[in-house]
């Protein structure tokens, strides 16, 4: 399942009835679990937090943006934030399974939807901004509803919408659809209202608009009789929170005052908040897998899943990559082998080779543990071959080291796309029997694993290939290419022999 996250900005905080009514309209949606409401008074935003499957994510958030056009006038509407509709803001973020395309071909659907059933003008922003002066929302946001609604009045040439009627709408406003990493909403507070002042030259120090975070978007605030540095981490891999919180106190500092205390509005990345810490206690070489709850939560859920690997692969990482994939598909080749043993064990038919079967079943089994496996040694040992060339290249003796590593390093990552094409060519010798000897009716699915294991195992030794190619010595890794090249050879021909048994079964 490719699950999103969409956390639309509505430009109300001080009437709870309100915010119930949006709330309720997004969680009447089939699929939807909203995770967080916030609500800020002072700010007269609420935030709504909610994740949902991609093929329900547009009727979840356009029921939220019709319950706020319905109930929102923003000629009424006065708050420290600044705002231009009903429904300010609403972005899509990938999670689990979805990629940033999936979030942008849902902005824009939405975006549609929204001008043409609700007529309010609609903007895409961020990764789905259709031209670049768009991709910051606050260059969209700038003269809020009263500018925006004056400047589209006038016919201005930037304030043409992506979708939706060219003027705004007269209660709603205009509303902003986008694609985007997880933001974290982070504010600090630096004491009494007195240090507004303060505020506002921190703000501007840390936005990266005015020179300073390049990932940060800051304002200077007052909010609740409190001076308020307001920001949005737009991407904390990047610009970390804990470098937003030094950047403000050093800033502040330098201008004689001192952070109070500070906030997340709305859900943050528990990883944001684990490098926060390690980084506060000067902690080393901290891992999330150090943590208890993660181990228990990967040994109760089995591991990663499907889509959490498709997405991980998607994405612009070097790792998982083609040998990790390769040892994937492998284990879905030897799965399938084993679902043929399972279905032809047991049944008089196969009564002469059900001994055969289930001993195969079980040989199959055992392929998809290590396949499964390998997925992992594989990009752990591309990890390796990057840190060794990390390594000093002088003086001399350090050069010679890195090389060293270099080599070790090279061939490592050679020996483990190699134990992949050594299970495939298993796999595909059973898939093989599979198709010969197993049950007829699922010959074509003995086939299909054959196929997959000959495709994984060309992979797999495309990459012993490509990392022996980088060995300053390649005959060092020859034997390697050779066995690699006679697994293929056997893959081959395995193939070969289950599907000329699909061709001998089901025509050719």
């Amino acid at each position: 399942m490719k699950l999103v996250e969409c956390v639309p900005n509505f430009s109300e905080g001080r009437r709870p009835e309100i915010v119930a009514q949006i709330r309720d309209a997004i969680a009447a949606v089939e699929g939807v679990a909203v995770l967080d409401v916030s609500s800020d008074a002072s700010h007269n935003r609420t935030v709504v937090t909610f994740v949902v499957p991609v093929e329900r994510a547009v009727d979840a958030a356009f029921a939220g943006i019709r319950a706020a056009r319905e109930r929102i006038d923003l000629n009424q509407h006065t708050g420290e934030h600044p705002r231009m509709g009903a429904t300010d803001v609403v972005p899509f973020i990938p999670l689990e399974g979805a990629t940033m395309e999936d979030c942008i071909v849902l902005a824009r659907t939405l975006g549609e939807r929204v001008g043409r059933e609700l007529e309010i003008p609609v903007f895409l922003y961020e990764r789905a901004a259709t031209r670049p002066d768009r991709e910051n929302l606050a260059d969209i946001r700038r003269g809020e509803f009263e500018g925006i609604r004056d400047e589209m009045s006038a016919g201005a040439a930037n304030r043409v919408p992506d979708f939706g009627p060219k003027t705004i709408h007269s209660s709603a406003g205009a509303t902003a659809i986008g694609a985007r990493p997880f933001l974290v909403a982070y504010n600090v507070y630096l004491g009494p209202a007195a240090n507004l002042p303060v505020a506002k030259a921190v703000a501007k120090a840390v936005r990266g608009s005015s020179g300073g975070l390049r990932y940060v978007k800051g304002l200077g605030l007052e909010v609740d009789a409190q001076a308020q540095v307001s920001m949005n981490l737009v991407d904390t891999e990047k610009t970390p929170l804990y470098r937003a919180f030094d950047t403000v106190k050093m800033e502040a500092e330098a201008l004689g005052v001192s952070p109070t205390w500070s906030e997340i509005v709305g859900l943050v990345p528990e990883r944001v908040l684990f490098d926060t810490a390690a980084r506060h206690i000067q902690l080393r070489d901290f891992k999330p897998a150090m943590v208890l709850e993660h181990k228990v939560r990967a040994a109760m859920q089995g591991g990663e899943s499907l889509s959490g690997f498709v997405a991980s692969v998607a994405s612009s990482a070097p790792t998982p990559g083609g040998g990790s994939v390769a040892a994937h598909v492998g284990a879905l080749a030897a799965a399938l082998a084993q679902m043929v043993g399972g279905l032809t064990a047991g049944r008089k038919k196969y009564a002469a080779v059900d001994a055969e079967m289930r001993a195969l079943g079980l040989e199959a089994a055992a392929l998809v543990s290590t396949l499964s496996e390998l997925v992992k040694r594989d990009a752990e040992s591309y990890g390796a071959v990057t840190a060794a060339y990390k390594m000093p290249n002088e003086p001399e003796d350090a050069a010679n080291a890195r090389q060293a590593a270099i080599t070790d390093a090279l061939l490592g990552a050679a020996e483990v796309p190699l134990e992949t094409a050594r299970a495939c060519a298993q796999v595909a010798a059973l898939a093989a029997v599979c198709a010969t000897k197993g049950n007829t009716n699922a010959v074509s699915d003995a086939a299909v694993a054959a196929l997959l294991a000959e495709a994984a195992c060309r992979g797999a030794v495309y990459n012993v290939r490509i990392n022996v190619s980088s060995l300053s010595d390649r005959s060092r890794g020859a034997g390697l290419v050779e066995e690699g090249n006679q697994l293929l050879a056997q893959c081959r021909r395995s193939t070969d022999r289950a599907t000329a048994a699909v061709d001998a079964a089901i025509g050719a």
